[in-house]
């Protein structure tokens, strides 16, 4: 049996429930709005410690503000991290489970690594406002804890581009290996790719620091200005940075891809290259092209999101693997049921953020305005009306089955 035909057998034989451009296009969006939020994670812990122990009055504020911004760049991180996750074992199951089974340890041990990390980030934040350097120390090893996780999460995705190699990870001599305690596959130019823009968008974070609290009468506007300055050379220097690993990871790629040719690539790396043109611009005026410049961000990451999606497509069709060519099987209802919670989370959500982001912009109590009140009423209608419909189908599906 050849790799292709392997692969096409490995697929789920129901087939999937709606047209495969649908879950693919969620998945780079759902990706690109995770894979941001990660880079805040990595970025702020990492400014947070940095700034600990530098010391002085500037730098201890924003080891403080950041080391918030972390646990809640965390938060989000994870809860946009489940997307992505779930439509790439819809569309690329065969290559994701078979990968997943071969370092079946890490994938376990992934979650306590993230906890643990989670945990200790928690324990540097209510620490904070210690005079001691050493409770650092806490932010350290969550700083490497969280990269760890990384290595774990990248390894995964690249083994998933190599099964004509998973038959010799899987059996070492005439032994199968069961153990899954090996990590198969990395490549450090791709590894970077992702964790160098960590910095760059903590840099723009203390762009927005700035312009956010810009109007608020109890902040000096002196440390916001040297706050919004740093985040400018940092998010200028590290976008740089990262433009140079993009195309050293582009040159490291088998020469007959011929992806530098690839349309989403040549967005994608002329994307990079306005919003490079753009924070150097932004040096002068933080505050100015704060806003901007997240919202170019963005739009690079979704871009180069995009671009990640067409390489892995490069790579699965040198087996004749398409996910185009996936057995349909249409349920209307699942996949509608599916698109409403994404719309119901969505709405959920939206109110959470605009909470949060109108009470930081008050330097008293916050008040909701009507229009907040009736939003908030409607998230909590939504969600027990999904509650219901969700329970409600799942005691009726079971009835059914036992009669």
């Amino acid at each position: 049996m050849d790799v292709g035909t392997m692969i096409n057998t490995l697929q789920d034989p129901m087939g999937i429930p709606f047209y495969p451009i649908l879950f693919q296009v969620l998945m780079v969006i759902t990706f690109a709005l995770h894979i941001m939020f990660v880079n805040f994670a990595i970025g702020t812990i990492s400014l947070s410690v940095y700034a600990y122990l530098k010391g002085g009055e500037y730098w201890r504020q924003l080891s403080k503000s950041m080391a918030r911004a972390a646990t809640s760049s965390i938060s989000m991180a994870i809860l946009l991290g489940v997307a992505p996750l779930l439509f790439v074992q819809v569309i690329y199951d065969p290559f994701w489970y078979v990968s997943n089974t071969l370092s079946a340890a890490w994938v376990i041990g992934f979650i306590l690594i993230l906890m643990t990390a989670y945990s200790l980030t928690y324990v540097f934040y209510l620490k904070r406002d210690s005079k001691s350097n050493s409770f650092a120390i806490f932010g350290i090893i969550a700083f490497a804890f969280f990269i760890f996780a990384g290595v774990i999460m990248h390894a995964l995705g690249y083994q998933l581009l190599q099964p004509e190699k998973w038959l010799d990870w899987y059996v070492r001599g005439n032994t199968a290996d069961t153990s899954g305690v090996s990590l198969h596959a990395f490549q450090l130019s791709r590894f970077l790719h992702f964790i160098v823009p960590s910095f760059a968008m903590a840099g723009i974070l203390l762009m927005l620091y700035a312009w956010y609290f810009k109007d608020r009468n109890d902040k000096d506007k002196e440390y916001l200005q040297w706050a919004g300055k740093m985040g400018a050379n940092m998010a200028f220097v590290f976008t740089a940075i990262q433009a140079a690993v993009g195309f050293w990871w582009l040159l490291s790629l088998p020469s007959e891809f011929r992806f530098f040719l690839d349309p989403f690539f040549l967005i994608g790396a002329g994307l990079g290259i306005v919003l490079l043109v753009y924070l150097y611009s932004a040096r002068k005026d933080p505050v100015r092209y704060a806003v901007p410049g997240i919202l170019l961000a963005f739009l690079t990451i979704l871009g180069m999101s995009y671009t990640r999606e067409s390489l892995r497509m490069k790579y699965l069709g040198r087996f004749d693997y398409s996910i185009f060519n996936y057995k349909l099987n249409l349920d209307y209802g699942s996949t509608l049921l599916f698109l409403s919670t994404f719309v119901v989370g969505l709405v959920i959500a939206g109110y959470l953020l605009s909470v949060a982001y109108k009470s930081g912009k008050t330097a008293g109590e916050y008040v909701p305005t009507p229009s907040m009140n009736r939003w908030g009423k409607v998230s909590i209608a939504l969600l027990l009306i999904w509650i219901a419909i969700v329970a409600g189908l799942g005691i009726a599906i079971s009835v059914k089955n036992y009669l």
